[in-house]
């Protein structure tokens, strides 16, 4: 897996979460949220268009799930950059957009 797509379609299903199918609801949308983090109305706009789609998903869904995949896929593409910076950061925006959800 070479993209961060890749890498969590790959974690996920190592991490057990392949059957998960509400995260890729999420990933759909997940370029547009990080794309616009800086701009928190269209932050809010994007988050508001995947919790719509997220209404419609019959299951369980646990946004703990997603951050820790997520999580694991940054580390494992920029291992040799990751620090405790990023991990705070990426941490504080997936808090964020969990909440916007």
């Amino acid at each position: 897996p070479t993209t961060f797509n890749e890498m969590f379609m790959f974690n996920g299903a190592v991490m057990g979460f392949g059957q998960s199918t509400w995260m890729n609801i999420i990933l759909d949308q997940f370029d547009d949220i990080v794309t616009n983090v800086a701009n928190s109305y269209r932050l809010q706009e994007e988050c508001d268009v995947c919790a719509l789609v997220m209404a419609k998903y019959k299951g369980t869904i646990n946004l703990g799930e997603f951050k820790a995949v997520m999580l694991a896929s940054l580390r494992s593409l920029v291992p040799k950059d990751w620090d405790g910076e990023h991990e705070i950061a990426w941490g504080w925006l997936w808090e964020n957009v969990e909440r916007m959800l």
